[in-house]
């Protein structure tokens, strides 16, 4: 097979880089980890042989990321929301309705959330030497070590760009490639600036929340050898996906990436009965505002005024609304609830809320929570339509109030956060750990 030629897509101004080949029935959309040059790639034996494989049964898009590869470099490494955002572009541009998401190493975080967001486009999950959450914490012991990994981002960074750096992924190898080859894939993905910044994104990815709500049939593939994602990473999404299955593949971290492994389960997932789910239920980040004090307000202004008021305040929230790819979902009193496919653009809408609002003399209160929603008509339902009403309720006047969920999905988006400790939500069980987003 020839390598196949080199398209771009275009979200916003980002230009992505994408490349399709084979002509089997199914469309998998094949999303890597940071290291990743589309034409690179082909050198690699191995590699070279696995696409020949994946081609026989499937339809393969594969692209590099934003800032690496042969993507644009010189942007930000961008937030999950955005990438999640760049994979629906490359897919509109390769005129794919919906496909298989194959993530492999930091790409599995993006396609897990892609989805949980975007049920009918994702026709089955595979993850492979992948994670939901990198790091260990008080409540997610099996994490790698915070210390250990700051000195390992120091070593690929110094040793970037000649071999060594992604080396390391490929100890006790099944397929590792020439020192060469690995040198020139480092330089051609990215800059050791860039790949600094990509690690200290990985730092903050969290999507250990979004997991119980993929619908999709999903597969996970990882490694009892693999240096530097612990198996029970792999474990710990197995078990949190419902349904998920868990297959142990051989060699290295780096055998997730080139090798035969992965595309021998990715065919026996294409050639058997992957069913087809249909779901109405969604990720989907929900938005509740409120105006403080409308019943006083209403009565020193009189009838007249406050309708007057109201006009004019529904008019700004539609805007901002609108603005950020949202849908004004129904009016709740003297707010709205509306919903958001990314939390970055739901909180940056209420800070523009909150802000118009300010102008008009009246002070807004917004909580937002991102969960499963349940799809009634036009309506949304379900208990993450509770925890953000609740999470609204607990708000101080001009104060925007963001679950932790919320909190772990827009890491990297620039969006400032201050604890406001833990809470109880009436009616819905445990307790919430809330986060004010300063406006």
């Amino acid at each position: 097979m020839q390598r196949p030629e080199t398209q771009y897509a275009r979200n916003g101004d980002i230009h992505l880089a994408f490349q399709v080949y084979g002509d089997g029935p199914v469309d998998v959309v094949s999303v890597p980890g940071f290291v990743s040059n589309l034409d690179d790639m082909w050198e690699s034996p191995d590699f070279h042989a696995a696409a020949e494989r994946m081609a026989r049964v499937a339809r393969v898009i594969r692209f590099d990321k934003r800032g690496i590869g042969m993507s644009d470099r010189d942007v930000p490494v961008g937030t999950l929301e955005e990438r999640m955002d760049d994979v629906r572009a490359v897919m509109d541009a390769a005129e794919s309705e919906q496909a298989v998401l194959l993530g492999t190493s930091e790409g599995g975080p993006l396609c897990a959330l892609f989805a949980a967001t975007h049920a009918d486009r994702t026709r089955a999950l595979v993850l492979a030497a992948s994670w939901a959450r990198l790091l260990r914490g008080p409540d997610y012991p099996i994490g790698v070590d915070p210390e250990g990994f700051e000195q390992f981002i120091e070593m690929m960074v110094a040793n970037w760009g000649t071999g060594r750096s992604i080396g390391t992924f490929f100890r006790n190898s099944l397929n590792e490639p020439p020192i060469e080859l690995l040198a020139r894939m480092e330089r051609h993905s990215a800059s050791p600036g860039a790949l600094r910044r990509i690690f200290e994104m990985l730092i903050d990815t969290d999507v250990t929340g979004v997991l119980s709500t993929i619908t999709a049939p999903t597969l996970v593939l990882h490694s009892r050898d693999d240096r530097q994602v612990p198996f029970a990473l792999g474990e710990y999404l197995a078990e949190h996906i419902p349904g998920a299955r868990l297959e142990e593949i051989e060699g290295s971290h780096g055998d997730a990436a080139v090798g035969d492994q992965v595309p021998a389960y990715l065919e026996q997932l294409l050639t058997g009965d992957v069913p087809v789910i249909e779901s109405d239920r969604v990720l989907a980040t929900v938005l509740f505002t409120d105006i403080v004090d409308s019943t006083a307000r209403a009565s020193s202004m009189g009838d007249a005024a406050w309708r007057s008021l109201l006009d004019r305040h529904d008019e700004i929230v539609f805007e901002a609304v609108g603005q950020t790819r949202g849908r004004v979902v129904k009016h709740t009193g003297d707010g709205v609830l509306a919903s958001f496919d990314g939390p970055a653009r739901g909180v940056t809408c209420a800070h523009r809320i909150v802000r118009a609002a300010r102008d008009l003399g009246i002070e807004i209160r917004a909580g937002l929570h991102t969960g499963e929603c349940e799809a009634r008509g036009d309506d949304l339902g379900g208990i993450a339509v509770h925890v953000g009403a609740r999470v609204a309720a607990l708000a101080q006047p001009s104060e925007v109030l963001v679950t932790r969920t919320v909190k772990d999905l827009v890491a990297g988006s620039g969006l400032q956060f201050s604890e406001r400790g833990e809470h109880e939500l009436k009616g819905v069980s445990d307790r919430w750990q809330l986060f004010a987003s300063q406006v």
